[in-house]
């Protein structure tokens, strides 16, 4: 199966500054493709040459079977684009908004409007569709600007971190539509600093630093790359913690870590876990969590660049990849 997009080789400079510096993706058809990184990792300037608004210095880009330099304008008719600040005209109303991108993507004006309607109403703006958008709060202009990017019914979609500056509440609105367009069958490229964003919506996710791809696999198959698996033990009686901490490094032969509650420490298989349940017994510290997980995205991704992401959440201004 062709992919809906992919991109080898790709090189993007801005002066002295390499922004993208042989990154390759893709994506299958109906699937969402995650690309996880820090603010300057290269993740807009990636979006934006594969939209047809920057021109790539090298390698190859094609969406939809079409090169992004040579065929832009069929490239544009196929896809759909949100950035990470809303776009939406303020002094128009929602079903204005609507109506206009549609009147500038030539559909007849009958057409527009009913595309606006089904579009105010699969995003629960309907009641406020006569309303000017000024009046919307945040994350009502975030889906309406969603919406506004599937006027033209695209089949490839690319949501630039589109859940920045939202509260959870609204942000968990957010993904729950953009996991009901890749039901419908649209290829969707979320670019994202939320790990969470990341788990939870993407099939597949691609870790850029530095403008490089430095991994790529499912959410599950990074944190596997990582290695080892974490015990966790919370003892019922919190006066027990240190013995819980001391039964699980008399197990892992190594001190290990006891704060706020819970006892965490690093395994290198399930049989140190089974272990770890005996010993609790045997030294009589009842537990009411025990759990064996693999490492969260937010470890991997340590691991991986070794610095934290940085979470966007505290980030109010622009990338700042294109100086």
């Amino acid at each position: 199966m062709r992919p809906a997009f992919q991109v080898e080789g790709l090189v993007k400079k801005f002066g002295a500054t390499t922004a993208l510096d042989g990154v390759d993706l893709r994506a299958q058809p109906g699937t969402v493709l995650g690309v996880l990184g820090p603010n300057g990792a290269g993740k807009t300037t990636a979006i934006r040459i594969l939209a047809t608004m920057l021109r790539p210095d090298a390698g190859t880009v094609e969406v939809d079977g079409l090169d992004v330099v040579h065929d832009a304008v069929r490239v544009r008719r196929t896809i759909g684009l949100t950035g990470q600040y809303a776009t939406v005209d303020e002094d128009l109303t929602g079903t204005e908004n609507l109506v206009l991108f549609g009147r500038l993507l030539d559909l007849p004006r009958a057409e527009a409007r009913a595309r606006a309607a089904r579009l105010l109403d699969r995003f629960g703006l309907t009641e406020a569709a006569g309303r000017r958008a000024a009046t919307y709060s945040g994350g009502m202009r975030r889906r309406l600007d969603l919406a506004a990017s599937l006027v033209g019914e695209p089949r490839i979609l690319f949501l630039d971190e589109p859940t920045t500056g939202l509260d959870p509440g609204k942000r968990e609105e957010l993904w729950q539509t953009i996991r009901g367009l890749a039901d419908d069958g649209t290829t969707v490229l979320l670019t994202t600093q939320y790990l969470e964003e990341a788990d939870a919506l993407a099939d597949e996710i691609s870790v850029i630093d530095h403008g490089r791809v430095i991994a790529h696999d499912t959410p599950a198959g990074l944190k596997q790359q990582v290695g080892g698996q974490t015990v966790v033990v919370r003892p019922r009686d919190p006066a027990r913690l240190p013995a819980a901490a001391g039964v699980v490094g008399r197990v892992v032969g190594r001190p290990v870590e006891a704060a706020r509650g819970v006892v965490t420490a690093p395994v290198p298989d399930e049989h140190a876990f089974t272990e770890i349940v005996r010993a609790l017994e045997h030294a009589d510290v009842p537990v009411t969590e025990l759990a064996l997980r693999l490492p969260s995205l937010d470890e991997a991704f340590f691991t991986l660049t070794g610095h934290p992401a940085e979470l966007s959440g505290s980030a109010s201004g622009r990338s700042r990849e294109e100086p």
